[in-house]
């Protein structure tokens, strides 16, 4: 039911940066948990990274290390700085908002939107 916007996809090529953007409402920037998804035909949505209302991250492993997420509550966006991007990052990404089951697994709430298309060029 919480709308959020994604934004900032696009063609890049191998090696390249870019950044996503994922607008939603101020209010509930200020105290909910977010995360960025990501799929690919034929494949289910896969966790990117997530991050809690006052900052704490968590990144799949396939992205640590060239991938950041961060939130301004303020302005309600949330963003995704990729970086040293490969063919295999190629996806639609998607924001929402999430709960933390433990384990590491992580309860996406919201309804999906439309995504931001990223492709990777090689």
């Amino acid at each position: 039911q919480v709308q959020l916007v994604e934004s900032g996809g696009g063609l890049v090529q191998a090696g390249g940066s870019l950044r996503l953007s994922c607008a939603g409402h101020i209010s509930f920037f200020r105290v909910v948990t977010m995360a960025w998804y990501r799929q690919i035909p034929g494949k289910q949505r896969e966790l990117v990274a997530t991050i809690a209302s006052a900052g704490t991250t968590t990144y799949a492993d396939s992205v640590k290390g060239r991938f950041t997420i961060s939130r301004d509550n303020a302005k309600g966006t949330m963003y995704l700085e990729m970086s040293r991007l490969e063919s295999e990052d190629t996806a639609v990404y998607y924001c929402n908002t999430v709960r933390n089951l433990g384990d590491g697994r992580w309860l996406p709430l919201g309804s999906w939107g439309r995504g931001t298309q990223v492709t990777v060029s090689s």
